[in-house]
């Protein structure tokens, strides 16, 4: 298939954008009615510091690039099962990440920290220089590689980072289970431990059926 020009790599960000703002704002619009008391004040706001709000703005930054690796691939092969899989992940993770702006916002907390990314979890993560924020998340060369590749070398390089991606937000997840206070959040993180779960044994045969390994 041939590059995608500047115009169409425009309108498919936009897009990315667009769907995020929107699931975001559909989300507040749908938790603002029920999330306050007579009294107005939010119902068991975590604290700021709490694994509760450490949870929800790391994975939102976590899911963002999960989103966006899967735009690209869905432009960079024909194939519908990568495809399929990439909307799956769009659809999923951008409503997820919808659903925690929308508690944090609830809460009245920041969306974003000054402390490090995974000090929640009890211990840090010093983003890198290769542009890497988190555990799993690609790195900027492996971005760029993403957005050259085409075929079934776009399909195999989005497959493996995925997978490396889905295995640190399955370890996050199941941090969120063990040490977040409210339901929302681990009710949300368990859900992500099984979706993600299965998606990287799905990968794991999407990998096998193109000869490459995970």
């Amino acid at each position: 298939m041939t590059n995608a020009g500047p115009a169409t790599r425009r309108m498919v960000l936009a897009g990315a954008a667009v769907l995020l703002l929107a699931v975001g704002l559909v989300v507040l619009m749908v938790v603002r009615p029920s999330a306050a008391s007579p009294s107005g004040k939010a119902l068991s706001a975590p604290a700021e510091e709490s694994a509760d709000a450490g949870f929800a703005r790391d994975m939102m930054i976590h899911h963002q690039q999960a989103v966006e690796m899967s735009f690209i691939v869905r432009d960079r092969t024909d194939d519908e099962d990568v495809r399929r899989l990439a909307y799956d992940i769009i659809n999923t993770q951008a409503n997820q990440r919808g659903m925690m702006l929308g508690w944090l916002e609830q809460w009245g907390l920041p969306k974003s920290s000054a402390e490090p990314p995974m000090t929640w979890m009890g211990h840090t993560f010093e983003p890198t220089d290769d542009g890497s924020l988190m555990p799993g998340m690609a790195t900027d060369a492996e971005l760029d590689a993403l957005r050259a590749a085409e075929g079934k070398e776009a399909e195999v390089l989005f497959l493996r980072l995925m997978t490396v991606h889905h295995r640190a937000g399955v370890d996050m997840a199941q941090a969120g289970v063990e040490k977040a206070g409210t339901d929302v959040i681990r009710n949300l993180a368990r859900g992500m431990v099984k979706g993600q779960e299965s998606e990287i044994g799905l990968m794991t045969d999407m990998l096998k059926a193109r000869g490459a390994k995970p």
